[in-house]
C-alpha cells in the first residue's frame, strides 16, 4: 500500500510520523510522510525546540506532491495529532482529493485529544472540530476510551458503554447527513470489571465487535497510541470492511505492539524501543486471544 501520513514530528524518540513510518515501512508498505510540527522531541518532557508547521505549508507540500502525481496512487490516508486547528482543513481536502481520484482509498483518524488521567491536552479547538468535521470523513478511527467517550457525547467506562458509544459514532447523524466512520478501533480500554492487571482493545465494524486483553505494563510509553492506529490501518486497510478483517487486525496489532511495550520497559528507557523491537512487526512472538463480544 501507499500511505500518506500527515502527523507531528520528533527528532529525538518516537512519537507521530516518528513512531508511525518505520513500522509501517518494516511492513513493506511505502509510506509518504507530511509533518504537522518539527520538535526536537514530544511535549511530555515539559520543554521542547522547534514549532507547529503552518497550514499553508503543509497544503503546499500536498498541492506539489499531487502535481507529481503521487495523490492517485494513495491506498490510505493517516492523520493523528493536529499542532493547529487550522491543518484539518489541509487534511480534510488532501483526503477528498485522494478519494476523487482513487474511490477505493480510505482515510484512518487518530483524533488525538487526551486521556483520562490528563484530560485534553491539545489546542482547545481541536477536539470539537474532530468531533463534527475530521471524525465524520474518516473510514476508520482509533481513539482510546477517554477520546471515545468525547465523540460520542456519553460516559464510555463499562464494555457496555464502550461499543454504544462506538455504534454512536459510527451511526453519524443521519438527519443532517452525516455520516460516520465504518470501523472503530478502541485503544486502552479499561472496564471495572476486567481481570485485575490487565488492559484492553475493542474492534467494531459492521460485521460484530471483538475484544483482546494483555497485562498492563506499568509505564508510560508516549507514541504507543500512534504505532497501534498505524499498525492497525496496515493489517485491516486491504480487507476493509470483510468477514473477519477486524478480528485478525486486532490480533496481529496487539502481538506487535505489545512486544514494543515489553521491549521498551526492559530496556529502562523512557522512549519507543522503535528499532529495537522490529522483528515484532512482521512476526511478532506475543500471541493474545481475540474474543468476539457480538
Amino acid at each position: 500500500m501507499n500511505i500518506l501520513s500527515i502527523q507531528s514530528h520528533v527528532s529525538y524518540g518516537h512519537v507521530g510520523n516518528s513512531a508511525a513510518v518505520f513500522p509501517l515501512q518494516r511492513l513493506g508498505h511505502e509510506v509518504w510522510p507530511v509533518y504537522t510540527v518539527n520538535f526536537s522531541n514530544h511535549t511530555g518532557y515539559g520543554a521542547w525546540g522547534g514549532s507547529a508547521i503552518a497550514a499553508t505549508e503543509v497544503a503546499a507540500i500536498v498541492e506539489a506532491m499531487a502535481a507529481r502525481g503521487a495523490l492517485a496512487q494513495v491506498d490510505v490516508v493517516l492523520s493523528g495529532y493536529q499542532g493547529g486547528a487550522d491543518i484539518a482543513d489541509v487534511i480534510l481536502a488532501a483526503v477528498a482529493r485522494v478519494k476523487a481520484l482513487n474511490p477505493a482509498a480510505t482515510y484512518t483518524c487518530d483524533p488525538v485529544m487526551g486521556n483520562a488521567r490528563s484530560g485534553c491536552f491539545v489546542n482547545p479547538a481541536i477536539p470539537t472540530l474532530l468531533r463534527e468535521r475530521v471524525v465524520p470523513a474518516a473510514d476508520l478511527i482509533t481513539p482510546n476510551q477517554f477520546e471515545l467517550g468525547f465523540l460520542a457525547g456519553v460516559t464510555a467506562d463499562t464494555l457496555e458503554t464502550t461499543l454504544s458509544a462506538a455504534d454512536a459514532v459510527m451511526a453519524g447523524a443521519p438527519e443532517t447527513g452525516q455520516r460516520g466512520p465504518r470501523a472503530v478501533l478502541v485503544t486502552s480500554v479499561e472496564r471495572p470489571d476486567r481481570e485485575p492487571g490487565t488492559l484492553e482493545m475493542l474492534a467494531i465494524d459492521a460485521q460484530g465487535a471483538w475484544i483482546v486483553q494483555t497485562p498492563q505494563l506499568p509505564f508510560k510509553a508516549n507514541g504507543s497510541g500512534d504505532v497501534t492506529a498505524a499498525l492497525f490501518t496496515a493489517h485491516y486497510s486491504p480487507r476493509f470492511g470483510q468477514p473477519g478483517a477486524a478480528a485478525d487486525a486486532l490480533a496481529r496489532t496487539t502481538a506487535s505492539v505489545y512486544e514494543l511495550l515489553l521491549r521498551t520497559q526492559q530496556s529502562g528507557q523512557r522512549e519507543l524501543q522503535l528499532v529495537q523491537a522490529q522483528e515484532a512487526y512482521v512476526n511478532p512472538g506475543q500471541h493474545f486471544a481475540v474474543r468476539r463480544v457480538r
